[in-house]
């Protein structure tokens, strides 16, 4: 539940959003359900009451996944080269740093108000408004929190976007993130008339057969490390294009590696297209994952976390195995 600053926060974000005629939103590079859900209900909710909005991330090729249509508002959407330069009103969305916004950073950089909604541990303090709590389940959950203070009022184009991103970032509520509030809402958005069984298969049950036979191979390639309880593996470019599979297709990799008994630490590698590999790490409570990865200049949470990494596969897990050890135990 909010606290006294967290309230003023909301009042404050509440009063420039509805004082604005027109608000830029961005989230973060790779967007997951949480990080779209989020700007999309906003976005939503603003639009129904007159206001303009553009909303984008940093990707390059623009590319949207391929569960998007079933997030209403999608339309508004726009490449970063058609996003406002300097907006008088911008609101990020699960940015838990600012390097996360790519190219968009300049436009947050000469925004006249900057509203922060994010719920990582890790965030790094930007924002003229900052809505920020490490506590929440998702960013989705801040995003209601914020408009209750706007008057709650809204529709089955806010409602399914928000709960897109409470279910993907709640595991299903089955994180320890979920918590009485989660639910509660939870059921609140479940209220307005929307397929909610249609939405999660198409994020959860709606795999291309080329992503099915490459998560054969990041299986085929899975190590143990025994003495630090981790397990890894990796994908390739080169993977990716014999299997004709995005890179924003495989992230449900690692809730496959993450199911792996009596180890704590699960850890995906995925080339990107500079050579460099995004390290998806996942706990059971054993490490602190965003301390670990804020060593490596990446972010998180506690349980979740990720970092860029320039040093292959072996070097990688080498420097994650290390940091690992030398990391005090999660409380």
């Amino acid at each position: 539940m909010p606290d006294g600053s967290e309230r003023e926060g909301l009042r404050r974000a509440a009063e420039i959003l509805s004082g604005a005629d027109e608000v830029a939103m961005a989230c973060h590079l790779n967007p997951d359900a949480d990080a779209l859900g989020s700007m999309l209900g906003l976005s939503n909710f603003l639009r129904a009451r007159g206001k303009r909005t553009a909303g984008s991330f940093a990707n390059e090729p623009f590319e949207l996944p391929r569960w998007i249509s079933s997030l209403p508002g999608a339309d508004h959407l726009v490449p970063p080269a058609r996003f406002p330069t300097a907006p008088a009103v911008m609101v990020t969305c699960d940015c838990a740093s600012f390097d996360r916004l790519g190219v968009l950073g300049e436009a947050a950089s000469r925004a006249g108000e900057l509203i922060w909604i994010d719920h990582h541990r890790s965030n790094d303090g930007f924002g003229t408004v900052r809505l920020v709590d490490p506590d929440a389940s998702s960013t989705c959950e801040m995003v209601f929190r914020l408009l209750e203070t706007m008057g709650g009022d809204f529709d089955r184009d806010v409602a399914v976007c928000l709960y897109a991103g409470l279910v993907t970032d709640t595991g299903r509520f089955q994180y320890q993130a979920t918590t009485p509030e989660t639910l509660r809402i939870a059921a609140r958005l479940r209220e307005e008339d929307f397929d909610h069984a249609a939405l999660v298969r198409a994020m959860y049950e709606d795999n291309d057969p080329g992503f099915l036979r490459l998560l054969g191979t990041a299986l085929g390639r899975m190590t143990e490390v025994p003495q630090a309880s981790v397990v890894w593996t990796y994908l390739t470019q080169a993977d990716l294009a014999d299997a004709g599979v995005a890179a924003g297709e495989t992230d449900d990799v690692i809730d496959v590696l993450r199911t792996a008994r009596d180890v704590d630490v699960a850890a995906v590698l995925k080339q990107q297209r500079d050579g460099r590999f995004k390290v998806s790490v996942r706990s059971r409570g054993g490490h602190d994952l965003s301390a670990v990865a804020s060593a490596f200049g990446g972010g998180g949470h506690r349980l979740a976390a990720g970092y860029t990494s320039e040093h292959g596969p072996e070097g990688t897990i080498e420097r994650l195995v290390a940091a690992l050890r030398q990391a005090p135990a999660s409380s």
